[in-house]
């Protein structure tokens, strides 16, 4: 088998189109189209068929297309010289999904550490909005950083840290007038923080235990807004026990333990096999595992 094909293969599984697929390619739609009948002989499935104006992969080209991006991977990981793990000339971008909450700690001395062994490698930080999207299985994201769900049964997974939930209020705020009991606490307002919008979870299912019910007044989608919003108002949001001490101070902003048993937040890693034994990948994970622990409060 012409080896080659593999490479069109691949270009016709990502695009599902000819036309994209040779643009993709450098070359013609008519070579391309070539291209697709001897792969439809040598597989025995016509792997992409019209439908309307598009083309749709069959089953078994759904099944093939991670397969032939990975064994073209993998060739191009064989063919290309290898570079040393924090070696200066080490150019690459690194690309990773976390949420606000966690950048706003981990951000800085993630770059610090990455810039002084690899100066010429770059960081990108994407938002959790992508979270549960096919990002990793696609290539656009190369590590998921945070509270891992929604995941692809494929994707390799290590968990870096667990961080306790503390509540926190605006310094002068009423509850802090007294002893915060469940009742207290259930009694003020809250703010939900959720991307998709729920407005209740764990700590409300704890307070039910009790026979208490607390009352979301808003629900935003970022721990920085909600952070933002306690400050001014008497409104009560939650952040990870330790985290970014000096910044709930300079907002005016007091922590304090939630009266109810709530589990802590699990914060781990996650990366598509694809980039399993890549030295890069490995380099730049044995980075952000260091940045981690080191900033965990439970580390300090």
């Amino acid at each position: 088998m012409d080896l080659n094909l593999l490479t069109t293969l691949d270009a016709l599984l990502q695009e599902n189109s000819v036309t994209r697929a040779a643009e993709r390619l450098g070359t013609s739609p008519a070579a391309v189209s070539r291209a697709l009948g001897r792969l439809r002989r040598t597989t025995g499935d016509p792997l992409l068929v019209r439908a309307g104006q598009q083309m749709v992969p069959t089953p078994r080209a759904v099944r093939l297309r991670e397969e032939v991006r990975s064994l073209l991977e993998h060739a191009d990981a064989v063919l290309a010289p290898a570079p040393g793990p924090g070696l200066p000339d080490l150019d690459r971008t690194f690309t990773a999904q976390v949420s606000d909450l966690l950048l706003a700690n981990l951000a800085a001395p993630l770059t610090e550490r990455v810039r002084a062994q690899a100066p010429r490698a770059v960081l990108v930080f994407l938002p959790e909005s992508i979270e549960g999207t096919p990002a990793l299985r696609q290539g656009t994201v190369d590590l998921e950083l945070g509270v891992l769900d929604h995941l692809d049964p494929e994707t390799r997974t290590e968990a870096l840290t667990s961080v306790p939930l503390v509540a926190v209020a605006r310094a002068d705020h009423p509850l802090f007038d007294g002893p915060v009991d469940a009742r207290r606490f259930a009694a003020a307002d809250h703010i939900g923080i959720s991307r998709q919008g729920k407005r209740h979870g764990p700590i409300d299912a704890a307070l039910a235990r009790q026979g208490l019910r607390r009352r979301v007044a808003a629900v935003v989608p970022s721990h920085t807004a909600a952070l933002l919003m306690a400050r001014t108002g008497d409104l009560v949001c939650l952040t990870l026990d330790g985290w970014l001490p000096e910044a709930l101070t300079a907002l005016g902003l007091r922590t304090f333990p939630i009266p109810v048993a709530t589990p802590p937040i699990e914060i781990g890693m996650a990366w598509h096999p694809r980039h399993s034994s890549d030295r890069g990948h490995q380099w730049f994970r044995d980075q952000v595992r260091t940045t981690v622990r080191q900033n965990s409060p439970a580390r300090r």
